[in-house]
């Protein structure tokens, strides 16, 4: 189901930082008006469709992954939302500072992340856990 503009906000807020907030705002008033409104409706279409807790459960890699954080070398691939809506145990695959061979998947915080100046890559595109994992190893090659 494609979200409007009008819905977007209240799907998209608990999964940004108010700083991230601010700046869709305050792009939303500038010339660049409709890319940013675009970027926010299919930001919210996106976490609408989004698995929920246990959905993907047994897929290992072919799970896929809705949405990318990231801070300096660490990310955080999200797999499923909470049942009930909440950030509070979303569940995912963890990278951090770059290590590659300690990442894991487990339950996630967004919460925990966005208070600690995690940002959302606006501009992930959903794909399977495998496909990650298969650029993350080229990457490091």
């Amino acid at each position: 189901m494609a979200v409007r503009a009008a819905q977007a906000a209240p799907i998209i807020a608990p999964f940004i930082s108010n700083a991230q907030a601010a700046l869709f705002f305050d792009g939303m008033r500038g010339g660049e008006k409709n890319h940013f409104m675009q970027v926010v409706i299919d930001l919210a279409d996106r976490i609408d469709v989004m698995a929920l807790t246990d959905e993907q459960e047994g897929k290992g890699a072919d799970a896929m992954v809705y949405l990318h954080y990231f801070r300096g070398g660490s990310s955080w691939f999200i797999t499923e939302k909470d049942v009930a809506g909440n950030v509070d145990q979303a569940f995912g695959y963890t990278v951090l500072n770059g290590n590659d061979q300690c990442a894991e998947l487990g339950y996630i915080s967004i919460r925990e992340l966005i208070s600690h100046g995690v940002e959302l890559d606006l501009y992930f595109t959903p794909r399977s856990l495998a496909d990650i994992k298969a650029e993350r190893e080229k990457r490091a090659a």
